[in-house]
């Protein structure tokens, strides 16, 4: 009836090809405080959908989270512009969502291979030592056993240490609204969205744009998103009241949960700082919108707004004691032929943003050379000025344009190709990382709204897998996807990487990491084997291991 295999993290699994197992990808071992991932592959030899009971035996069955992988559309695999590092690209159905089973069912679909993804979280408290786990596939509770798979997981004595890398993936609250048909900050929208949040700072994201106004992002000219603005403005003549009553809810629930650092949403439009976003007051006792693309970003009813604006922004918090954690947006990816409106807009922003930092992703250097942003945040293909004028504390993007020669998350690549991430971010002392889409759940330009898991590149205009993580689930919860666990564990690869640091130095990491390579690794040369991938973490394991044990 069935037929299993145990497999890596790293594999994906699709419904007509038999994954072939390789067990040097499934040595399991962690630090404490760390979350293990590996797969059961399982084929159905069955003339119509059934489904069977799982069992865990284990010790540590209390640790252990088992999920289903999901299937779904993606009509857009790839740009038209690809390499050969990618599992398909053709159109088609691809395994992505994970969910949590129910009453340990195990859904087995007719002559199809599907995935349990199989999670286990180490406590700060375990017992160092080997662990057995087995997986009983059986007819029911009671019933006839069919199958079952032993494996093991060596928990190594020491900590995963905090993170310390800054890590944003653009998190869309208006999105999160319009799916949900919530009001923006009614009580329901609040409970709601801390859900997401607990998510988002669950996951290794502890940075967050944060839409002090509505965001100016992907969003067409002379269009417009849902107004989803925490800062509450009263218009009186030429003068504004501000009441940032929201926003301090909004860093509180953040504070919660993990996250440390506010991106203050872009003061102006995307590509080329053009006009003002959208803004929102209170006048004569109505809302009204008092700026948006008919604004022209240099006029001086904007200035006067952002000069009263910031003053008092930037005077809360100070207020709150956050300076050093909080980054302005300019203006997102502007371009060369974008530089003299966006040097206009940096200096109509400078004198009240003293002592801030400021942060865009832009990957042309003359930005950076000119002092226009203390913090660039180049594209992974476009790092190497910066990494060759030793820019402190550099940041690095991807996003769809990332479509060839290096590391990014689209679900027809190979999950090696997402978690490579980590190994390239260590190597080069990267201080920050941002991707565009936590939960985008528009369209291209934000024309209409989609359903994430019908729709999976924003209307065939990305790639699946750029524009979101997490699927807006049942009971205004997320749903994560495998890319968003494989990123996670490049986080914890970095951790992981930074402790044995701590142990032996630097260089003594990274020539463990280019052991036996024919080339040293970059941001567009690395190995792509789950094999090489999977054994340099087990290699940094045994490592830390040894270092503890000399120590004890």
């Amino acid at each position: 009836m069935i037929n299993t295999k145990i497999v890596s993290s790293l594999e994906k699994i699709f419904p007509d090809e038999e994954p072939v197992a390789k067990p040097e990808c499934t040595n399991l071992s962690g630090l404490k405080k760390e979350t293990v991932s590996f797969q059961i592959a399982y084929y159905g030899n069955v003339n119509s959908k059934e489904y069977v009971h799982l069992e865990i035996d284990s010790d540590i069955k209390d640790w252990i989270r088992v999920r289903t992988v999901e299937l779904v559309p993606s009509a857009l695999p790839c740009n038209a512009v690809y390499d050969d590092n990618y599992l398909r690209t053709t159109p088609g159905m691809f395994p992505d969502l994970l969910r949590d089973l129910k009453n340990n069912q195990v859904p087995v679909i007719a002559h199809q291979w599907r995935a349990l993804w199989i999670d286990i979280t180490i406590p700060e408290d375990a017992d160092p030592g080997n662990y057995k786990m087995s997986f009983i596939m059986q007819e029911d509770s009671v019933g006839e056993i069919l199958d079952t798979k032993t494996t093991k997981i060596k928990v190594i004595d020491a900590m995963l240490p905090e993170q310390r890398l800054i890590h944003t993936e653009w998190f869309h609250a208006d999105c999160l609204a319009d799916y949900y048909h919530l009001r923006p900050w009614s009580d329901e929208y609040w409970s709601m969205l801390e859900n997401f949040i607990q998510e988002y700072g669950s996951r290794g994201m502890n940075a967050i744009l944060t839409p002090v106004l509505t965001p100016p992002l992907d969003t067409a000219v002379g269009g417009e998103r849902t107004t989803i603005q925490l800062a509450v403005i009263e218009k009186n003549g030429d003068g504004y009241n501000f009441d940032f009553s929201r926003l301090k809810t909004w860093i509180d629930i953040c504070y919660r949960y993990g996250i440390r650092y506010f991106e203050v949403a872009h003061l102006f439009t995307q590509w080329g700082a053009t006009s003002a976003p959208k803004v929102m007051a209170w006048e004569d006792g109505k809302p009204v919108k008092i700026f948006g693309w008919e604004t022209k970003s240099d006029s001086l009813e904007y200035s006067s707004f952002l000069k009263q604006f910031l003053t008092a922004l930037t005077e809360q918090f100070r207020k709150w004691g956050i300076v050093d954690q909080v980054y302005f947006h300019t203006s997102d990816e502007p371009s060369e032929e974008h530089l003299e409106a966006y040097q206009a807009a940096r200096q109509e922003i400078d004198p009240y943003i003293k002592g801030f930092k400021t942060l865009d992703a832009l990957s042309d250097y003359s930005f950076y050379e000119r002092g226009l942003v203390e913090k660039p945040v180049p594209g992974t293909n476009h790092i190497e000025p910066f990494l060759k004028a030793e820019v402190p504390g550099l940041w690095t993007y991807y996003c769809t344009a990332q479509s060839t020669e290096v590391s990014n998350r689209f679900m027809s690549m190979p999950s090696a190709r997402n978690r490579i991430l980590g190994v390239q971010l260590y190597k080069f002392g990267i201080e920050g990382f941002l991707q565009w889409g936590f939960n985008f759940y528009n369209s291209q330009y934000s024309l209409e709204h989609i359903n994430p898991y019908a729709v999976t590149d924003a209307g065939s205009a990305f790639p699946s897998g750029d524009a979101f993580l997490v699927y807006p689930g049942e009971e205004k919860k997320p749903e994560e996807s495998l890319r968003l666990m494989n990123l996670f564990h490049a986080m914890q690869d970095i951790r992981a990487m930074e402790l044995l640091e701590s142990m032996i130095g630097k260089d003594e990491v990274i020539k463990e990491m280019e052991k036996d390579l024919s080339e040293e690794i970059t941001f567009k040369r690395y190995p792509t084997s789950d094999v090489w991938l999977l054994g340099f973490r087990e290699r940094i394991n045994d490592r830390i291991e040894t270092c503890v044990r000399r120590a004890q």
